[in-house]
């Protein structure tokens, strides 16, 4: 087992044995299982996918949609230091969807560089959101 700590700025998100960890990062997606090398990445907005049993099915995993922030392995302990990370759970689709329009709106609008980066990040992060929330579902169909 590995020791999955997902902290953000408001606190400690998870903190729990797990068996495997799927995290979104700059060179693409990455799978820590128990016993992976040292390893600082950086993450990236999207997917976080947690296994906690060797032996679940991937219908059984737990899901957060995340931002940026850094990766660090060592010792059988990831730890996830992002802004923002919300379990499925926390996640209202429609609110998301809504949310995601008004964000490609604000994206379209934007005068500069640092209003259009802005923009596209908070894209990204609400398409992250309405995924998990849709594999929610997928789950609660089972």
């Amino acid at each position: 087992m590995i020791r999955f700590k997902l902290i953000t700025l408001t606190g400690v998100k998870f903190d729990e044995d797990v068996y495997e960890v799927i995290l979104p990062t700059l060179d693409g997606q990455i799978g820590i299982l128990p016993g992976h090398m040292p390893l600082t990445a950086v993450a990236t907005i999207g997917v976080i996918s947690v296994r906690r049993n060797a032996k679940d099915k991937d219908y059984k995993l737990e899901y957060f949609a995340s931002n940026r922030g850094i990766i660090e392995v060592k010792d059988d302990v990831l730890k996830a230091i992002v802004g923002e990370a919300d379990n499925a759970s926390e996640i209202d689709e429609n609110q998301a969807k809504k949310a995601h329009e008004l964000a490609l709106t604000m994206k379209l609008n934007s005068k500069n560089q640092v209003s259009l980066e802005e923009a596209s990040n908070l894209v990204d992060l609400l398409a992250a959101k309405i995924k998990v929330a849709q594999l929610r579902k997928l789950q609660e169909r089972r």
